[in-house]
């Protein structure tokens, strides 16, 4: 059927299908508390279940980048068959059992089994999508993994009015059910254009080590890493850093609950954006690097003229911390989006699922020490939030020092 064979049937609408229901991971704390309070346990013990999400789902991605490369049909049922299995194994062990037991089902099923399925359900798509669009690689890679960052806005209400109807365990039920119907459905439109091929997969071609040692690729590894990591430390406290900021304003705070829904939208914003806007560039990592200004600018203004932790109660400075969330979520969504195109600029399409997603295990190592550098501070510092943005500016200084030396244009093809 012709009207299927185009690059919008065979890669655009596939990838959204796929990454709109892995991307529900985001959604992790419109339940978390409800897990914990119906299998006993606390909140900060069921919120490792998340950290474990991301950490399989970096490291899948990156030893799955062989097997992509080799056949996506594959790799695109089996992050099917884990995403799925994962959310209904998490809500059996949730309905059926409580206390240590339960804790540990879903650390299995939500943090290994359904991070799996989402490290290799976010690759597939990503290389597709750039053989259809070769003139247009980061709107390409936007599209899709805009998806994922759209996935919150779109499920959080609908997740929400789930639970309150009909419990925590059939919320996963039914979505369980309805993303295995999306990423089956995707994993049959998936293909690349005819008539391409992959080049032989040579046992010498593709070295893991040798591409630690290559300056450029840990320079990208680094950034990405850092964007990563700060976009965590304040992204995973937004709700707590605007109760504080507004905690004076009771005129405002009703505002605190949509502020979230908006830094959503720039976090989709940045990974569309950007990446289109990468387009229009001579050297694409110029994003990063406008990416570090923004977030630092920002971040040094929101600690100027005030300390959060003080309570002020000016207007003005609140704005500032809507800015800043909003620029930090922007910066953090581009970062994703235009990675592919930044790598391929630099390495080429022949290997880039497998670049790709070793560059993906930066994620998953951020995935474990973003929030958690967070918890230290507050912790160390009586619950003062002006630490993080401290360390968020100086780790976005390094990242932006690291675009400025070793991410450099390519002159040469680099060994791999």
């Amino acid at each position: 059927m012709s009207f299927l064979n185009n690059k919008w049937m065979r890669a655009a609408v596939p990838a959204l299908l796929i990454h709109c229901s892995i991307g529900t991971v985001y959604c992790w704390s419109t339940f978390k508390e409800a897990i914990a309070a119906q299998i006993g346990m606390s909140t900060f013990a069921v919120g490792w279940a998340f950290s474990l999400a991301i950490f399989f789902l970096g490291m899948s991605a990156a030893f799955a980048g062989r097997m992509v490369e080799r056949d996506i049909h594959k790799s695109s049922l089996i992050s099917c068959l884990c995403f799925t299995a994962g959310m209904l194994g998490t809500g059996l062990f949730i309905q059926f059992t409580t206390g240590v037991v339960a804790l540990v089902g879903v650390f299995a099923c939500y943090g290994c089994i359904m991070g799996i399925g989402l490290g290799i359900g976010y690759l597939t798509p990503v290389k597709t999508l750039m053989l259809w669009f070769t003139e247009q690689k980061g709107l390409a890679t936007g599209i899709s993994i805009m998806g994922f960052g759209l996935a919150k806005a779109i499920a959080t209400p609908i997740m929400e009015k789930i639970q309150h109807s009909l419990g925590i365990s059939a919320m996963f039920y039914i979505l369980g059910a309805v993303y295995f119907v999306m990423m089956l459905l995707g994993h049959f439109l998936l293909k690349k254009p005819e008539g391409w091929t992959e080049p032989e997969d040579s046992k010498g071609g593709f070295r893991v080590l040798s591409m630690f040692k290559n300056k450029t690729f840990v320079g990208i590894w680094l950034m990405f890493f850092i964007n990563i990591h700060c976009g965590l430390a304040l992204i995973t406290y937004e709700k707590q850093i605007l109760g504080v900021t507004f905690a004076g304003m009771a005129v405002l705070t009703a505002m605190v609950s949509i502020i979230p829904s908006v830094t959503a939208a720039f976090n989709a914003l940045g990974r569309i954006g950007y990446s289109t806007l990468s387009d229009k560039m001579k050297d694409r990592n110029t994003v990063y690097k406008i990416i570090f200004i923004s977030c630092i600018v920002i971040t040094a203004i929101a600690l100027l003229p005030f300390a959060i932790s003080k309570g002020s109660t000016s207007i003005v400075f609140g704005a500032v911390v809507i800015v800043l969330l909003c620029v930090v979520n922007l910066g953090y969504g581009g970062g994703f989006s235009t990675l592919p195109a930044l790598l391929s600029s630099r390495f080429g399409m022949d290997k880039i699922s497998k670049i790709h997603g070793l560059s993906l295990s930066a994620w998953a190592i951020a995935g474990i020490t973003g929030n958690n550098m967070s918890e230290l501070i507050l912790k160390a510092t009586d619950r003062t939030y002006d630490y993080i943005l401290i360390a968020t500016l100086a780790l976005y200084a390094v990242a932006l020092l690291i675009c400025l030396t070793l991410v450099k244009p390519k002159r040469q093809p680099n060994m791999l």
